[in-house]
């Protein structure tokens, strides 16, 4: 299980806090000493790599992967161990796919990818340009059908809401536009103000102002509702699939599964004997360097819960259990236990906890009880 994080963006949206750079006329030779350097950090770690593919995923994130030059992805594949891949996800800009044409996706399924994740985020213009998107709604849709045509039989979008300006009719046209396309999985994320956006900077100059939180609920059930009518299921918090379509790679960070993360800024989980290690890159264009913690058992405890409470299948009751054997104050799930407290929202299925969707909105404040 692999993410090689990309941090170039041709330019920056306003709510974005990700590591990146921008890199406008970057020609191919500017990107050579990230790509070595990346490749290199590939083939030292190649052990550790292969201690991981239990989950025989790759996941490129950035950043945006699809301004990469195409030595990027051939070079990255020879660094790569025991490929191909199960699931071969690579995230793109609808900007970039209309521009490469559809050579860039035969290339792409050269080297063995099978998934594809777009940040189309809303198909209203006025919108797209708030947020400092480079696409357009008719560009979304086009670059959709391009990597139709292209074999890419696995597609993701992503959508925003929660936004100051963004209406429900907005919302809901959004809406209307990417199931009448099809993708086999939705992403719905709620705007959120990062430390060091753009937006942030908006809020603090007193140029923009955060949805209450009242009409964020409402239009996180706009979503559940319309993509439940369509057929979508809702596995986790954030994630809608077509049956048999849910992310792998992503499910695997749920369910705390060993990673490897490469490149400036990425994060892995080493499992190790019983050790667990949680280590991550510098954020610097060259020469970043990895550091580490060792977790404590009530931070994998908490991490276990936090994670697993985000799914539709939630939590085995066990995994409540504090060192002491105890649940946290006042809440009590078993018959050796009475039920003296169980927070509004949780149910009890088949010896697991979970959040009922209609309570998701809410998880943290839930789970904030349970640890």
């Amino acid at each position: 299980m692999i993410y090689v994080h990309v941090p170039f963006c041709k330019s920056f949206c306003r709510y974005c806090d990700f590591y990146s750079e921008i890199c406008p006329g970057k020609g191919p030779e500017e990107f050579d000493e990230y790509i070595d350097e990346l490749c290199a950090e590939a083939r030292l770690r190649r052990g550790e790599i292969i201690n991981t593919l239990g989950v025989k995923t790759l996941y490129i994130g950035g950043g945006t992967p699809s301004v990469m030059p195409l030595r990027f992805f051939f070079d990255l594949m020879k660094a790569l161990p025991e490929g191909p891949y199960e699931e071969f996800t690579v995230e793109v800009n609808p900007d970039d796919i209309v521009g490469r044409g559809m050579g860039f996706i035969r290339n792409l399924r050269e080297v063995g990818v099978n998934r594809v994740s777009m940040g189309v985020q809303s198909l209203d213009d006025g919108m797209l340009r708030w947020m400092g998107r480079r696409h357009d709604s008719a560009a979304a849709i086009e670059a959709f059908h391009m990597l139709r045509e292209g074999g890419i039989e696995n597609i993701s979008l992503d959508i925003i809401f929660g936004i100051n300006g963004l209406t429900d009719e907005m919302l809901s046209a959004t809406l209307d536009g990417i199931i009448a396309i099809g993708p086999e999985h939705i992403s719905a994320y709620q705007l959120s103000i990062e430390e060091g956006s753009l937006l942030a900077k908006d809020i603090e100059n007193g140029k923009y102002e955060e949805l209450p939180d009242e009409q964020c609920a409402a239009q996180y059930q706009l979503i559940c509702d319309r993509l439940r009518e369509a057929g979508y299921r809702h596995y986790e918090i954030s994630n809608w699939a077509r049956a048999g379509r849910e992310a792998v790679h992503n499910s695997a960070y749920w369910t705390r599964r060993p990673y490897v993360g490469l490149g400036p800024g990425a994060h892995s989980l080493t499992i190790d004997r019983g050790t667990e290690i949680r280590s991550w890159n510098s954020e610097a264009l060259s020469g970043w360097t990895p550091s580490h913690e060792v977790l404590t058992p009530e931070e994998i405890r908490e991490e276990r819960i936090m994670l697993g409470l985000r799914t539709a299948k939630g939590v085995p009751i066990e995994t409540l259990h504090r060192a002491d054997g105890t649940f946290a104050p006042g809440v009590f799930f078993s018959e050796d236990y009475p039920l003296e407290h169980r927070p509004e929202g949780l149910d009890v299925i088949d010896d697991h906890v979970r959040i009922a969707e209609d309570h998701w909105f809410v998880a943290d404040s839930i789970i904030s009880e349970l640890i």
